[in-house]
């Protein structure tokens, strides 16, 4: 198959595999070829792969693909493949109610069916935060991807021993709080919890293998600290890589233009 001639974004409503419709986005190849040369890889193969990859983009808790951060991030990206990127369930314009790292598996693989539909012969995923423990998940569960990357995501559920995670369990957890995540930050988040708890990104990060994972976390991320991500690390198996990122907080919002490129050129070459 060959990818499409398509020279604008494309929007899409996908259906998850129970039925929840999935509000997505389909960015072609920017073919930006100077910010592959920035970051020091072969020009050659990433300009290959940006005619034959898609990276499919799974953003975090109460983001969105349409918002600023999510544009920006898919706009850098493009220079190494066509970008995919959608809204978990509960978020912007999908159906359902956020289930905030379990059944969001499903809407991610719905993400890169499309993907693949669309004609590309490589697709990888990228997350971040919540959206990393989605991409290991997938990855480890349901497979058919050719690489990953996960950033500054949780290692293990139920994680409060910082200020901004009690705040967003908080909303997750009470009525009041999910009351707050539907009008103020546009999220609606189930009301069932999980039965039965599905098992945590450490648990399944070793199925991933062979497919490459990356593993990236900033020093001085407010969220998670370093330890999510060398619990990862070493529950992964080979091939594996972690890049700790001086000066990097937390997920899309803070990631630097600089940081983007070299993800993606790795997932262009992985």
């Amino acid at each position: 198959m060959t990818t499409p001639e398509l020279t604008a974004p494309q929007t899409a409503t996908l259906k998850a595999a129970d039925g929840v419709p999935i509000d997505a986005c389909h960015d072609p190849a920017s073919m930006d070829t100077a910010s592959v040369d920035a970051v020091s890889v072969d020009a050659v193969s990433v300009d290959r792969a940006a005619r034959s990859q898609a990276l499919v983009v799974a953003h975090g808790f109460t983001g969105s693909w349409r918002r600023p951060s999510l544009r920006r991030i898919a706009s850098v990206l493009a220079a190494t493949g066509g970008v995919v990127s959608f809204d978990f369930r509960g978020h912007g314009r999908s159906g359902g109610a956020s289930t905030v790292g379990d059944r969001e598996v499903l809407d991610l693989e719905a993400a890169v069916g499309w993907a693949r539909d669309l004609g590309y012969e490589r697709v990888c995923t990228l997350g971040f935060s919540m959206g990393a423990a989605v991409a290991v998940r997938h990855a480890g569960l349901h497979r058919g991807v050719d690489a990953v990357a996960a950033v500054s995501g949780p290692s293990r559920w139920y994680y409060r021993d910082t200020t901004p995670m009690r705040r967003a369990h908080w909303v997750i957890e009470r009525p009041l709080g999910r009351l707050v995540g539907r009008l103020a930050l546009r999220t609606r988040i189930s009301a069932d919890g999980w039965d039965p708890v599905p098992e945590p990104p450490h648990e399944v990060a070793a199925r991933i293998s062979p497919t490459p994972l990356l593993i990236v976390h900033g020093d001085v991320d407010r969220y998670f600290p370093l330890e999510h991500a060398e619990k990862l690390y070493a529950a992964a198996a080979e091939p594996k890589e972690l890049w700790i990122e001086p000066g990097f907080g937390h997920a899309e919002t803070a990631a630097p233009e600089d940081l983007l490129r070299r993800i993606a050129a790795w997932l262009a070459t992985a």
